[in-house]
C-alpha cells in the first residue's frame, strides 16, 4: 500500500454540507519508522458531532483546519510493523478515519480483540455510540425500577441502543423516528410505542398517546419539538439525557428555543447535557454488560453502509436527511 485516497475538507458549510466542501485527495504513505504501524482501514464512521467541527467556532472538540484530511473513528488491519507489539494482520481501531490508510506511531492505534462481535461493531453498539447511550440513560438520567423513557432519533446509531438497554432493564420505551420503515425497524427490537413525527401534527399527544401517565426519562438526540414535546408529557421529577440537538446542526439563524421551557420548574425536571468522552471511567462496566446483552439478543445492532471512501461525503450528508437507521458506516475495504 503505497497511496491512498483520503477526504478532505475543502470548504466551510453554510446549512446542510454538499459535495462541495469536500474534496478527494490522494496521499502516499510513506514506510514506518521505528515505534510505527502502516494500517489499511476497513470500516470509517461518521457522526453528527462532526458537523459542529466543519464550522470555524469554538467547540468542545477543535474545528477541522480546511485543506486537510478529515477524522474520525476507524477500524483497520496492520499492513506493516516497526512496533514488536503489533504483527501484520492484527486488526486496530483509530481516530484516523476518512481516509484508506496510514502510517501513524503504535500508541495512536489500539489493538481490537473483537470478541465474537464483527469488527465494525467497535464503531457502533459497541464503541462510542453504545457507550453514549449507556451513559446518557444509565447515569446521566438514572433510570429506575418503573420509569417511562421517551427517545428522540429513536432509529439512529445512539437512540436504537438507549431503546434496547431500556427494554433490556424492562421499561416501557416511547420512540420517534422519521417514516414507515423506521417504525417498523423500532417494533422490531421491542419499542412499545414507535411515533413517525413525520406524519403526526401534535408530537406531544402521539407522546402522550403511548405513555398517558408521563414519561420520566427523556434521551434527546434531536432537540426542537420534541423537546418541546418531552416537556410537555414529562411527570415530575422527570430527567432529561440531551445527548444531541440533530434539528439545529444545519440552521443558518439562531433556532428558537423551546416555547414551554418554563415547564422544568413546576414539574422539577433535571435536564443534563453530556459528552461521553467525560464519562470513560464507564469503559470497563459498559463492555462488560454490552457484550452480555448481546450474548443474549437482549441488543442487537443495525447498519447502513455505503462502499468506498469516495462515498464518505454522501454517508455523512445522509445522516441529516434520515439516510440511515442504526450506525452509518463506510465500508473500505
Amino acid at each position: 500500500m503505497t497511496t491512498v485516497k483520503e477526504i478532505r475538507l475543502k470548504s466551510r458549510p453554510a446549512g446542510l454540507p454538499t459535495r462541495d466542501n469536500f474534496e478527494v485527495a490522494t496521499a502516499t504513505l510513506r514506510d514506518p519508522g521505528p515505534g510505527e504501524v502502516q494500517v489499511k482501514n476497513l470500516w470509517m464512521t461518521v457522526d453528527p458531532y462532526m458537523r459542529g467541527r466543519m464550522n470555524d467556532t469554538k467547540n468542545y472538540v477543535p474545528p477541522f483546519p480546511l485543506g486537510q484530511t478529515l477524522d474520525g473513528g476507524a477500524i483497520g488491519e496492520i499492513t506493516a510493523s516497526k512496533d514488536p507489539n503489533f504483527k501484520e494482520g492484527d486488526l486496530v481501531q483509530s481516530s484516523f478515519g476518512w481516509r484508506e490508510g496510514f502510517t501513524a506511531p503504535s500508541a495512536s492505534v489500539e489493538k481490537l480483540d473483537a470478541g465474537g462481535l464483527p469488527p465494525q461493531a467497535y464503531l457502533g453498539v459497541a464503541g462510542m455510540p453504545g457507550l453514549t447511550a449507556y451513559t446518557g440513560l444509565l447515569r446521566i438520567a438514572a433510570l429506575k425500577d418503573g420509569d417511562v423513557v421517551f427517545v428522540s432519533g429513536a432509529a439512529g446509531a445512539v437512540g436504537s441502543v438507549v431503546c434496547q438497554i431500556a427494554k433490556a432493564q424492562g421499561r416501557r420505551v416511547i420512540g420517534s423516528a422519521g417514516g414507515p420503515e423506521k417504525v417498523a425497524y423500532l417494533q422490531s427490537i421491542g419499542v412499545d410505542h414507535a411515533i413517525n413525527y413525520k406524519a403526526e401534527t401534535d408530537l406531544s399527544a402521539a407522546v402522550l398517546e403511548g405513555a398517558p401517565d408521563g414519561i420520566d426519562v427523556f434521551f434527546d438526540n434531536v432537540g426542537g419539538s420534541h423537546l418541546e414535546a418531552a416537556l410537555d408529557a414529562a411527570r415530575s421529577f422527570a430527567r432529561f439525557a440531551v445527548c444531541g440537538m440533530i434539528s439545529t446542526y444545519n440552521a443558518t439563524a439562531p433556532s428558537p428555543g423551546p416555547s414551554n421551557l418554563r415547564q422544568l420548574i413546576g414539574k422539577n425536571i433535571r435536564m443534563e447535557g453530556f459528552i461521553v468522552t467525560h464519562h470513560l471511567d464507564l469503559l470497563p462496566r459498559f463492555h462488560e454488560e454490552m457484550s452480555g446483552w448481546v450474548r443474549e439478543g437482549k441488543v442487537t445492532s443495525r447498519e447502513t453502509v455505503f462502499e468506498g471512501i469516495d462515498n464518505a461525503p454522501d454517508a455523512f450528508i445522509g445522516l441529516f436527511s434520515g439516510e440511515n437507521t442504526g450506525k452509518m458506516l463506510v465500508k473500505l475495504a
